[in-house]
């Protein structure tokens, strides 16, 4: 596989406003069907209770998915059409590592699992998803460059 691939890859990941903005400190290491995605919990993402909210779960449970199939579609941006996820535990504090890997591919389907752990190495959430490649081209213009 092309290294330019995954790097450009990681750049449209870290460039994109949302993460930015939101999520600063991100790390990422994108390879031939996985991505890994590196996030510290800030508090700003708590829901009442004092923890991680569900929709961060998602985020970074999507992300990593998407991004271990985008790994392996160099001239397209692929698109999640479905996704489901499963929270374990609670999340309060430090460095999470969210993990995905493709599980399957065909011409017009690619399904991936992902999963996040806490510095302690637990599980917290894990997820499915199914993924499709898009009509939309992989180009400067989103990011995608070294």
């Amino acid at each position: 596989m092309n290294t330019d691939h995954f790097r450009k890859l990681e750049n449209m990941y870290l460039g994109c406003n949302l993460n930015q903005q939101t999520y600063s400190g991100t790390k990422v290491h994108f390879s031939e069907g996985q991505a890994e995605i590196i996030w510290e919990i800030e508090p700003k993402f708590y829901h009442a209770l004092g923890a991680m909210h569900g929709s961060v779960y998602f985020k970074l449970l999507d992300d990593s998915a998407f991004f271990a199939v985008n790994s392996l579609v160099e001239d397209v941006f692929v698109l999640t059409t479905n996704f489901n996820i499963n929270l374990v535990r609670p999340a309060v504090s430090g460095k999470l590592k969210a993990i995905g890997k493709v599980k399957f591919k065909s011409k017009n389907l690619y399904i991936a699992e992902s999963v996040i752990h806490n510095e302690q190495g637990k599980e917290i959430g894990f997820g499915t998803g199914h993924f499709m490649r898009s009509k939309v081209p992989l180009t400067e213009d989103i990011g995608y460059k070294l």
